[in-house]
């Protein structure tokens, strides 16, 4: 073709270009929104499970363990027989499809629209039992499944790896409304954007110059004080919270990888007989549930919440029972995630601490005991510390947050080296597409 021709020929070739990059860019965003709006009716489901629960234990205090018992076992068989993809948390499903190979308009069972709407299903009937589970990690898996659904024929314009992670940091951000952790969250954990050792490097810096500051020049605003500040009394809590919650999350995750994906007689049982082990695991949560009162049913939101606005009590019943109830049904093979119950059980260790250390301020030690805690299960400092500053708004306690956060990764991986997503994504990984 003649030059002429073919100068006369470019605008129309770079409009042509232009406009399938924007149709690229307005599906992905479309793909977005409708995740989002899936996330909050998702969150609307959730929360009327839990309603439906309170409405249900109200007429006896056995009905409550009586539901775990039948419920357990149920909801693992109604997994195996509908969706076996929907089981557990649904962030190592994501993590193990976007590190596979393939073609992305392949149909991954793991990331599919089928077990994505019986995820959502059967979370909720989880919940309607009062498992202690949460809608977080769940909301990943269903948020990637929607995007990935709507953009396999997407042609050009990012991959299936970058629209997997994309999906998960959607999910975060919708789940806790929190956009900024939904970001941190994709770096930290689903794209392993920071090596240990960076992110380590990075946040100590941080928190060094931080107290230099906070020592010569006080905790000064650069356009004034708008909100709370950090005391020198969480500066001082937050090590010692960090290293209790990171110990505490470490050996958390550390038997959770054991059971669902270690080489011993408790895994071999479990894959032999699911429906058994659940109803092992629905006795255990049964008896904690009886044992701490009641706390331990259902995500804790309502019970976090409370501590946070400053309704305290000594902590224990709820960081114990917690604990145990979330191991319980998060090992059991069911649908549900670990991230709201893990925010419950630290803030029941941060009431502890502020019931047993005079110069604790009580919302602060609960607040840094939720992030610390769930740093310490999920390794993943930095969006703990920032989920936290999103879910309270509160920007004064960013430098003690991140010192308990690092903290409590760096005596969770004395317990458990590898970090528990990552760990149970290698057991997705080898999961065949449908």
């Amino acid at each position: 073709m003649p030059r002429f021709a073919l100068a006369l020929d470019r605008p129309r070739i770079l409009f042509r270009h232009r406009t399938r990059r924007t149709l690229r860019t307005a599906m992905v965003v479309g793909a977005a929104v409708t995740a989002g709006v899936v996330a909050v009716v998702f969150a609307k489901l959730c929360d009327a499970a839990m309603t439906a629960h309170t409405a249900l234990i109200g007429h006896s205090v056995w009905i409550g363990p009586v539901l775990l018992l039948v419920g357990f076992p149920l909801v693992v068989w109604l997994t195996g027989l509908l969706a076996p993809a929907s089981a557990g948390s649904g962030i190592p499903q994501v993590i193990a499809a976007s590190e596979g190979r393939g073609d992305r308009r392949a149909a991954d069972t793991r990331i599919s629209l089928k077990t994505a709407a019986w995820k959502i299903v059967l979370a909720c009937l989880f919940l309607v039992f009062g498992a202690s589970i949460g809608r977080e990690g769940p909301t990943v898996q269903v948020a990637a499944a929607v995007i990935a659904f709507m953009t396999m024929r997407l042609r050009g314009g990012p991959g299936r790896h970058t629209l997997l992670i994309a999906g998960g940091a959607a999910g975060v951000a919708a789940a806790f409304n929190a956009p900024i952790a939904g970001i941190v969250f994709a770096v930290d954990e689903l794209a392993k954007g920071f090596d240990k050792r960076t992110n380590t490097v990075v946040i100590l810096t941080v928190l060094a110059a931080g107290v230099a500051a906070f020592a010569l020049a006080g905790n000064y605003a650069y356009f004034g004080e708008m909100s709370g500040q950090a005391s020198w009394s969480s500066w001082f809590s937050a090590p010692l919270i960090g290293i209790a919650a990171g110990l505490a999350g470490g050996v958390f995750s550390r038997l959770m990888i054991a059971i669902l994906a270690g080489r011993n007689p408790v895994n071999r049982f479990k894959s032999a007989r699911p429906v058994t082990f659940a109803g092992l695991c629905g006795a255990v949560a049964a008896l904690t549930a009886l044992l701490s009162g009641g706390v331990a049913y259902g995500a804790g939101y309502e019970e976090a919440k409370s501590l946070l606005l400053g309704h305290f009590a000594s902590g224990w019943r709820l960081a114990l029972g917690k604990w145990m109830a979330t191991l319980a049904a998060a090992v059991s093979g069911a649908p549900g995630g670990i991230f709201a119950p893990s925010l419950a059980t630290g803030a029941g260790l941060g009431a502890l601490f502020a019931h047993l250390a005079p110069w604790a301020v009580g919302r602060d030690a609960v607040t840094l005991g939720m992030a610390a805690y769930l740093a310490g299960v999920v390794q993943a400092p930095l969006t703990s510390a920032v989920i936290l500053m999103e879910m309270t708004r509160d920007p004064g306690l960013v430098g003690p947050l991140l010192l308990a956060t690092l903290i409590a990764r760096r005596c969770a991986e004395v317990i458990a080296p590898e970090p528990i997503y990552h760990a149970l994504a290698r057991g997705w990984a080898a999961s065949a597409t449908a």
